[in-house]
This record gives structure tokens, sequence and C-alpha cells, in this order.
């Protein structure tokens, strides 16, 4: 509700911001003198005096010699605004808290669990297509798309509305699993690009190849002209998986298996898998775009959610630059920060 108000009225949610703040320490702590309260918030008395002048002028506050203090309807509607507002502020300070904890610029919480409900992962696609209409500007984009389930949910949550006064481009990430056609890449960017307005461009390759096939097929000139525009992107957009389940699903060996079961691989995306001391522990050949590019791509956004994909994300999120934008919920999120 916030961010529709903030859209339809620039600045209104800064404005609301204060004037919670100041009904906030007036309601716990009235009556309180306009210094002592300017102090408490860190404002200046110019602009305490007049939010201040505001609150009274609505009947939501009231001064005597004692100082403020709130009115009957002043502490209703505080309580009132506290449901709203409450609940924004204390979820801004957990993305902060675990912004910093991960030692990346920005994180997004939606609530509940998506391991257990299916309307979390659903929050948590929407929320991603928030952060992508936040970041792309206008005009020209090229958006590249990883493939997975995560991947098809975000698809599913974008509209016409994110394509408005943009051109936007979207690309697979990385060739084909030999999967589920639904969450190869391919079909994702696909998906994205009818749901957007956009237009899209596949990318004809198996992701997983052998070490001598790979020089061959990356200069294949339909194959190096949509590589291209993957390392040149405006964002790129991914999940990231557990690793011995993303191993099973692409039908590795059992010794490479083993392999990774010993050396405590915990997370996987770009095709590495990762220790928790976010050391790439094996790495595949593979066609698509590699993690070594990510910091000269403007925009990263990172999606994984689920208290068990907590070790995943902690692991992974060590080798992404800091300007890598993670959209998960508060399972994931409260289970990194209660260490």
């Amino acid at each position: 509700m916030l961010s529709v108000i903030e859209k339809v009225a620039p600045g209104t949610l800064y404005i609301l911001k204060q004037r919670y703040y100041i009904l906030n320490q007036i309601q716990k702590v009235g009556p309180i003198g306009r210094r002592s309260l300017a102090d408490r918030l860190g404002y200046t008395e110019r602009l305490l005096r007049k939010e201040v002048d505001v609150l009274r002028n609505q009947g939501l506050i009231k001064s005597s010699s004692r100082g403020m203090e709130c009115t009957p309807i002043g502490i209703t509607i505080f309580h009132q605004l506290d449901e709203l507002m409450g609940q924004h502020v204390q979820s801004q300070e957990k993305e902060s808290k675990l912004a910093n904890k991960l030692g990346i610029h920005h994180c997004t919480i939606v609530i509940g669990n998506t391991d257990t409900d299916t309307s979390s992962v659903d929050d948590m696609a929407r929320a991603t297509t928030e952060v992508l209409d936040f970041l792309l500007p206008d005009g020209e984009a090229t958006i590249a798309v990883m493939g997975g389930t995560t991947m098809v949910r975000v698809a599913g949550a974008m509209d016409h509305k994110i394509g408005l006064n943009r051109k936007m481009l979207f690309v697979p990430a990385r060739g084909g699993l030999g999967e589920s056609v639904d969450i190869q890449a391919n079909a994702i960017a696909e998906k994205m690009a009818k749901r957007t307005g956009g237009k899209s461009r596949a990318l004809y390759a198996p992701e997983h190849v052998r070490t001598e096939t790979y020089s061959l097929l990356s200069e294949e000139p339909d194959i190096k002209e949509t590589l291209d525009l993957v390392e040149n992107a405006s964002l790129v957009i991914y999940s990231i998986g557990n690793a011995i389940k993303m191993a099973e699903r692409r039908g590795m060996d059992k010794e490479i298996l083993q392999q990774l079961k010993e050396k405590n691989a915990v997370a996987e995306a770009f095709g590495e898998f990762i220790d928790p001391q976010g050391e790439i522990v094996y790495k595949l050949s593979r066609i698509g775009l590699r993690s070594s590019k990510l910091p000269s791509i403007p925009h990263v956004v990172a999606v994984a959610g689920g208290r068990n994909k907590a070790e995943a994300i902690k692991a992974h999120i060590k080798n992404v630059p800091p300007h890598t934008w993670l959209v998960t919920d508060e399972a994931a999120a409260n289970e990194i920060l209660k260490e």
C-alpha cells in the first residue's frame, strides 16, 4: 500500500514517516517539550515546528505548559498508523541488518517461508518485479535471465506496467539444462518478454558442455552474439540453488555428487558449487554468463527464499559484487540474522 501511495504522490512516504516518528515519541514520553523532542529525533527545531503545527491543527496533539501530548483521537490515529507504519519500519530495519550482514547494498524481505507457503513464493516474485521496476531506467534495457522454478514465478508476476516507457530485451543467461522446457532460461526470457511487451532472444546451446566443446560453441556467430548481449546487460536476474539438489537435477555423476558432499558444497549458481566459506569447490564447463562478469553489470538481482536456502544464500553472496540486490523471505533472513 505504501509503495502505491509513493508512486502516486512522491514524497508522501517521507512526510508520513516523519510524522509517525513524532507521534511515536510523544505517545511514549509525553508530555514533552519541543526542544527535547527535537533532540530525541535528531530533527532541527524548525523542521519539528512545522510538522508539530500540522499535527496540532489536525487535532492529534495538544500543547500545555508541561509540553506536548497526544489527544484521544491522536492516540487512536497513532495506533492505526503504527499497524501500517510499524511493520514497514521494522521491515526496513531488518532489510538493512541483513544487507550489512551479507555485505551488499540492498535486500528486500517478504513475509513467510517459501519452503512451505506458496503464497510467499508469489510475494517474493512480485517483490522482485518491483525491484526491477525501480532499478531499470526508461529507454532501452537488456535483461539477462537465468532459469529455474523461481524464475518461472518471477516471470508470471510481470505485466505490461514494467514495460511502460521501456524497450526491453530479455536474453537467456545460460543454455538449456536438458530438463523441463518451461523452466529453461530460453522459455523464461520469452515469457517475460510477452508479459511486459518486450522482446526476447534465444540461446540455442546446452548449458553443460565438455571443455573441448566449449571454445567451439562459444565462437558460433549466433551463440557469440547472444553471449555478448548477456555480458553487456543492464541487469541480470537469477536464483540461488542448494548444491546437492542442483547437482541431482542436472543428472551429474555419482562420483561428482560424492565429491560435492565430501567438500561440503552448499550453494550453486552460475554452474559454481560453493562451500560455506564461499570457496568454489567444483565448476562446470558451461555456456552462459560467468560470475566473474557480475561486477561489470550495473544491476544484479538474486532471488532465493526459505529456511533451507539460508546456508546457500550466505555462501553464494560471499562471491557477489556489493551492488547485488537480494530478494528473500523472513524464514531465510531470520536464519541468517540469528547468528
